[in-house]
């Protein structure tokens, strides 16, 4: 199987900037597209940003220019580089991998535990 474990959530003023991090690990065969989404309280998951493997990147129209998802396919790790943030970024935030683990013939969804992102006013 493939673990995914978040970092670097917290609290921040608006108009700050957060880093989060997600690293991969397990018995990983190949990662397709990792990425994040986000879940704010009485709303729906929601698709925030994702890279695949070539580096194709695709954002929410929300978050364009304020986030990057830059990803390292060697060590298997995703981040969210988030500046510019804004109360309604506020949060749970997930990290995802498109993946294939050894000894499987699926290619699956996984996700991480989510991370809390709140942006004050």
């Amino acid at each position: 199987q493939v673990q995914l474990v978040e970092s670097g959530g917290g609290l921040v003023q608006a108009g700050g900037s957060l880093r989060l991090s997600c690293a991969a690990s397990g018995s990983i065969f190949s990662i397709n597209a990792m990425g994040w989404y986000r879940q704010a309280p009485g709303k729906q998951r929601e698709l925030v940003a994702t890279i695949s493997s070539g580096g194709s990147t695709n954002y929410a129209d929300s978050v364009k220019g304020r986030f990057t998802i830059p990803r390292d396919n060697v060590k298997n790790t995703v981040h969210l580089e988030m500046d510019s943030l804004k109360p309604e970024d506020t949060a749970v935030y997930y990290c995802y991998a498109r993946a294939r683990a050894l000894g499987s013939s699926w290619i699956r969804d996984y996700w991480g535990q989510g991370t809390q992102v709140t942006v004050s006013s």
